[in-house]
């Protein structure tokens, strides 16, 4: 199953440690909407065991670092939209990668059952 949405959530850094809990909160709310409209034939049943790569395509070449872009704003619709069971280590592996240089930013995210 593959979703594209094109748009790149924010980097943990724009959060953590930084009183913006009502930003964030936010940022999740919209970032579950555009998850839930970009998903394309649902399963009928959430998959119990999953390997979740997203994929980052930023359209400058600016470094960043991976652990900056965890997902939580991803798995989390992911899970509630029953895509998959949990996004626990029990349940996923979840694979991060990035191109830089595009045209156009956005993000892959492929979900493959196990």
């Amino acid at each position: 199953m593959k979703i594209v949405v094109n748009d790149i959530p924010p980097s943990n850094n724009q959060f953590i440690g930084r009183n913006k809990i009502w930003e964030y909160q936010d940022y999740k709310k919209t970032w579950h909407w555009l998850i839930k409209s970009a998903i394309k034939n649902k399963p009928k049943e959430p998959y119990e065991k999953a390997i979740v790569k997203i994929t980052y395509h930023f359209a400058d070449n600016i470094r960043r670092d991976p652990d900056n872009y965890s997902g939580k704003m991803i798995l989390d619709p992911l899970v509630h939209e029953r895509i998959i069971a949990d996004d626990s280590f029990k349940n996923i592996s979840l694979v991060l990668g990035a191109t830089f240089g595009n045209k156009h930013k956005k993000i892959e995210i492929e979900i493959t059952e196990v």
